[in-house]
């Protein structure tokens, strides 16, 4: 059956704005992961059918495809396709903020973005609820534990069962205070995800139960357990060979006491500070053990996730948040 005609009318536009993300956070392998304060915004627009104007500015632009494999265009494609819609022609404009290639869910937003373009584009004919949306994006992502914070916001738990991906939103104790170190360098997913082994001895598996049980405790009620409640056995020691400096800053920082780990894949590297004042002190310490240089951003966890609203008449209105 082919696809419904296009209900959009070419002019339509919307702003969608996506946080970074950082999974795993430590032993949460493939199943934890936070919404940061740090933003990709978008503006996209209904063109005629098959135009594609793409503008991307900020670092890594030159990077970004501006073609159909663009993964923001690959996301709405997928979207319309999904609802039975004919996707109109796309008018793309985008600043990149997240960092791509350094373990802050760079794709994940990306895919994120499209589908929220495209539930934007079609809202009033098309709803896309909270579990399509997780659907569709865990399917063109590979797993959800980056795009459950990237939608949702806060802390994410996400696994999959029978039906599909599942996720539950907690809120994060007010204490904890994210800093990322982002270094100058790169590591693809793809190359990082093949250094974990497939299978482990069931005591670290026992251990990666329990620290990941400890961290939920810890990031919602009881700060103080970080630093503990974050060691893992499952992935970032066999990763570390890949990213000799991120593994020794993480050291670095955990000997004095600090809950770091690798964001993401890496190669860059979190700090669950049980408050402001800690992540001045984690910040002063990687300046001192390491010579590579790496940015400090002391960021807030961000609480509402991907948001998107009409432009297309009135730039004042109210965001729609995801629920």
């Amino acid at each position: 059956m082919s696809p419904a005609p296009s209900s959009v009318v070419p002019g339509r536009t919307v702003l969608v704005r996506v946080p970074a993300t950082s999974a795993n956070l430590g032993p949460g392998f493939d199943t934890l992961g936070l919404a940061l304060s740090v933003y990709d915004e978008l503006r996209v627009t209904a063109l005629p059918a098959g135009r594609l104007q793409i503008e991307v500015t900020g670092p890594g632009a030159d990077q970004v495809p501006r073609d159909g494999s663009n993964l923001v265009v690959r996301a709405m494609a997928y979207a319309f396709e999904a609802v039975g819609r004919r996707m109109p022609g796309v008018g793309l404009s985008t600043r990149i903020v997240i960092p791509h290639g350094r373990g802050l869910g760079s794709s994940g937003a990306a895919v994120v973005a499209g589908l929220l373009a495209a539930q934007g584009l079609l809202a009033g004919d098309v709803e896309f609820g909270p579990s399509l949306l997780l659907r569709l994006a865990t399917e063109l992502e590979g797993h959800p534990d980056n795009v459950a914070p990237a939608l949702f916001g806060g802390l994410t738990i996400a696994w999959l069962d029978e039906t599909g991906p599942q996720y539950k939103k907690l809120l994060v104790h007010r204490g904890v205070s994210p800093l990322v170190f982002v270094p100058e360098s790169t590591m693809p997913t793809s190359v990082s995800r093949t250094l974990a082994p497939l299978q482990v001895p069931r005591e670290d598996a026992v251990f990666n139960v329990s620290r990941s049980a400890l961290l939920i405790a810890a990031l919602t009620q009881s700060p103080e357990l970080l630093l503990a409640a974050t060691d893992d056995k499952l992935h970032q020691n066999y990763r570390a060979q890949a990213m000799p400096e991120t593994d020794k800053l993480v050291r670095a920082l955990r000997q004095e006491g600090f809950a770091a780990v690798l964001s993401g894949a890496g190669p860059s590297v979190l700090v669950l500070a049980d408050g402001p004042g800690r992540r001045v002190e984690a910040a002063r310490l990687a300046a001192s053990v390491t010579d590579t240089p790496w940015e400090a951003l002391m960021l807030a966890v961000d609480v509402k996730g991907a948001t998107v609203r009409d432009y297309t008449e009135d730039a004042s209105q109210h965001p729609s948040h995801v629920t």
